[in-house]
């Protein structure tokens, strides 16, 4: 009897996903207009790149996605207080 590791099913959910498309849900808001995904299928994890694009989520792109929330989340709290 064959095991089943994790890897093989991600390898098999990651061509289900090549073949008909992924299915992305937000996993969180950064700003209004950019947003980080993650496909329930095969856990690919993506965001609103800053040209309109989707791009990979990377660290780098993690980091930036944070420092870009927090500066967002402060500048909506002076706007709701004025």
């Amino acid at each position: 009897m064959k095991n089943f590791t994790p890897t093989h099913s991600l390898l098999i959910s990651g061509i289900l996903c090549s073949t008909f498309g992924h299915n992305f849900t937000v996993t969180s808001k950064i700003t209004n207009h950019i947003n980080e995904y993650k496909c329930k299928k095969c856990g690919k994890e993506v965001t609103d790149g800053f040209s309109g694009n989707i791009e990979l989520l990377t660290f780098k792109t993690k980091k930036v996605n944070a420092c870009l929330a927090s500066f967002f989340q402060k500048k909506m709290h002076r706007v709701s207080t004025h």
